[in-house]
């Protein structure tokens, strides 16, 4: 069984940093991307940044040249590095990976049971 392990989470004042980490683990074949989405109370779940196993990065609009995401291939670990935090970045962070458990098996999707991020200003 797999599961995704967040941590890094927590309060911040307007202009701070925090970095996410998010380990995966358990039957792990091979993974295809790792990323963060985050949920700000009332708005639906948006992708932050993701991340591939030959470091190809995205990073959304919204937080570019703010945040970076970067991975540990060897330990199946994603981390998000967020600076100059904002009061709109407040929100339930969610690592979520797609990956394979098995060699025969197609990709999957799984999810962390999330970390709050909170920007106060």
């Amino acid at each position: 069984q797999v599961q995704l392990m967040e941590s890094g989470g927590g309060l911040v004042e307007s202009g701070g940093s925090l970095t996410l980490s998010c380990a995966a683990s358990g039957r792990i074949y091979s993974i295809k991307t790792m990323a963060w989405y985050r949920q700000a109370p009332g708005k639906e779940r948006e992708l932050v940044a993701s991340i591939t196993p030959g470091g190809t990065t995205n990073v959304v609009e919204s937080v570019k040249g703010r945040f970076a995401i970067s991975g540990d291939n060897a330990n199946n670990v994603a981390y998000l590095q967020m600076n100059n935090l904002k009061p709109e970045d407040t929100a339930v962070y969610y690592c979520n990976a797609d990956l394979r458990e098995w060699y025969w098996s197609g990709s999957d999707t799984y999810w962390g049971q999330g970390t709050q991020v909170t920007v106060s200003s």
